[in-house]
C-alpha cells in the first residue's frame, strides 16, 4: 500500500469519538450493523442460516455472515477484540465534598497511567438502570460537557516531586472535583435531570470518566492518531469493517467479530475472554446448521481466532525498555505478538496464517516480543484459546502510552492492519 489511507484513520477516529464506554462502542457497533443489514437476535431467538446476525450483551458482541456454501463442519475466521480501557469509574455513592469542593468518588478501572487523568476535562458516560413502572430499564448516558477535573497540587506545595516524581495516592489525590457550592446536585439527581426522570426512579449505574479531547490526526502530514481508547476500540471498529467487508461474500470459512469486555481487569465476567459468550454463540450458529458434536469437533479444528490488540511500539525516549532485536515502528504495518510464556497465544501456525494474510493485502509485517527482563501485559488470546480450544494469533497496530488517557498510534496503520484483517477473515 504505497500510499497512506487515511480515510480508515478518519472513520475510526469518529467511531472512537462515538464510544466513551463499552458499552456505547457496542451501541455503535450494532448500528453500523444494523444499517449493513445485520439483525440482531433477542435472548430467545436462534440464529437463522444463510444469515447476517448478531447478539450482544452489555460491552460484549458477536456479530457473524453465514452463507449458503457454509455448512456445519465449517471452520470459523474469527477477529476477537476487547470493548473497555482504563479509566475512573463513578462509584455506587459518590457524593463527596471538601470545604465548599464538591466533589465525585471515582475507582480507577484497570491499570490506568493516573496521572494522563490530571489537568483535564472530563465528561461522563456509561449505563443508567431507571425505575419503569414495577420493572427496570436500561439506558445510555453519553454527557459531553467538561464537568469533571482532577487539579493537580501546584509545584511549589510538593517538596517531593523534585526527588521522588509525581506520587498519586488514587483513594486521596483522585477525587475530581465538579462544583464549587452547595447548590451541586447530588449524583443521582444530575442523572434523574439527564434522564428526565426523577431522582428516586434511578436505581443504579455504570458510569464513568472520560476525556474530552476528540480523536485527531496529529504530527507533520498528519502521521498519528492520537485519542482516547485507541486500546482497544482501534481493534474492535477495524474489525467491525473487516466484517463489513465480507458481509455479502464471505469466504470459504464463516467469519465472525467479537467484543469482550473486561480484559482490562482480569476477562473474569459475564462477557469477558473467560466467560463462555462466544463458545455460546459459535456452538448455536453449528446447531442452526444442523450439526451435532462431531460437526462443531471438524469445525473448531479448521478455524482461527485473530486477538486483536494494541502492540507497544519503540518510545523513542525509552528505547532501554524494549528488545533490541525487535524494534517496533509506526506506520510500519501490524505487529505479530510473541511471548513463550503465554502472555500471547501466538504459536507458529497462527504466525504463519497472519503472514500469509499480511502478504495477500500487501502490508508489511512487524513482530514483537517483550525484553525477558520487564514483565509482559497480556491479551484476550491465552483465553480464548483455552475456552474454545481453537488456535489463537495475537496482532495488532502499534501504538505509544498505552493506558494513558491519551495515547498515540500510526495514522497508516490502520489501513494496513484493516486489510489483513479483511484477507485472514475471507481465507
Amino acid at each position: 500500500m504505497e500510499t497512506p489511507d487515511l480515510s480508515v484513520t478518519r472513520r475510526v477516529a469518529s467511531l472512537l469519538d462515538a464510544s466513551p464506554t463499552p458499552f456505547h462502542a457496542v451501541e455503535t457497533a450494532s448500528q453500523e450493523l444494523t444499517a449493513a443489514g445485520f439483525v440482531e437476535l433477542g435472548p430467545e431467538q436462534a440464529p437463522t442460516v444463510p444469515g447476517r446476525q448478531y447478539v450482544r450483551q452489555g460491552g460484549g458482541l458477536v456479530a457473524w455472515v453465514v452463507g449458503e456454501h457454509h455448512s456445519a463442519a465449517t471452520g470459523v475466521r474469527v477477529v476477537a477484540a476487547h470493548s473497555d480501557s482504563p479509566n475512573l469509574r463513578i462509584k455506587p455513592q459518590p457524593d463527596a465534598h471538601t470545604g465548599s469542593w464538591r466533589q465525585l468518588g471515582v475507582e480507577v478501572y484497570g491499570s490506568a497511567l493516573v496521572n494522563s487523568w490530571l489537568d483535564r476535562d472530563l465528561g461522563l458516560a456509561g449505563r443508567v438502570v431507571i425505575r419503569d413502572g414495577d420493572s427496570a430499564v436500561t439506558r445510555l448516558v453519553h454527557d459531553n460537557r467538561p464537568l469533571l477535573r482532577i487539579p493537580q497540587l501546584a509545584i511549589h506545595l510538593d517538596s517531593e516531586i523534585r526527588k521522588s516524581g509525581l506520587v498519586l495516592n488514587p483513594q486521596k489525590h483522585l477525587v475530581p472535583i465538579w462544583g464549587h457550592d452547595l447548590d451541586v446536585p447530588e449524583f443521582r439527581s444530575y442523572l434523574g435531570e439527564l434522564l428526565s426522570v426523577d431522582a428516586s426512579d434511578v436505581l443504579s449505574w455504570d458510569m464513568m470518566a472520560h476525556a474530552l479531547t476528540p480523536a485527531a490526526l496529529t504530527g507533520m502530514d498528519q502521521c498519528f492518531l492520537t485519542s482516547s481508547r485507541i486500546d482497544n476500540q482501534l481493534s474492535c471498529f477495524l474489525g467491525l469493517d473487516a466484517l463489513l467487508a465480507l458481509a455479502t461474500n464471505p469466504g470459504p470459512r464463516i467469519p465472525v467479530l467479537c467484543f469482550f469486555d473486561h480484559e482490562e481487569v482480569g476477562s473474569v465476567s459475564s462477557t469477558g475472554a473467560a466467560s463462555p459468550m462466544l463458545g455460546t454463540a459459535l456452538d448455536r450458529l453449528n446447531a442452526a446448521l444442523g450439526g451435532d458434536l462431531e460437526h462443531l469437533h471438524r469445525s473448531r479444528r479448521d478455524s482461527l481466532v485473530l486477538s486483536a490488540d494494541g502492540a507497544h511500539a519503540t518510545h523513542p525516549n525509552y528505547p532501554d525498555r524494549h528488545e533490541p532485536g525487535h524494534q517496533i515502528e509506526l506506520n510500519a504495518g501490524p505487529v505479530l505478538k510473541f511471548n513463550a510464556n503465554q502472555r500471547y497465544a501466538t504459536d507458529a501456525q497462527g504466525a504463519a496464517a497472519f503472514t500469509l494474510a499480511c502478504e495477500r493485502a500487501g502490508v508489511p509485517m512487524q513482530k514483537f516480543v517483550n525484553r525477558t527482563d520487564l514483565a509482559c501485559g497480556s491479551t484476550i488470546g491465552p483465553q480464548t484459546a483455552a475456552q474454545l480450544q481453537i488456535s489463537v494469533v495475537d496482532a495488532g497496530c502499534a501504538q505509544l502510552a498505552m493506558h494513558s488517557a491519551s495515547e498515540t498510534a500510526g495514522s497508516h496503520d490502520p489501513a494496513m492492519f484493516l486489510a489483513a484483517l479483511i484477507e485472514l477473515l475471507a481465507s
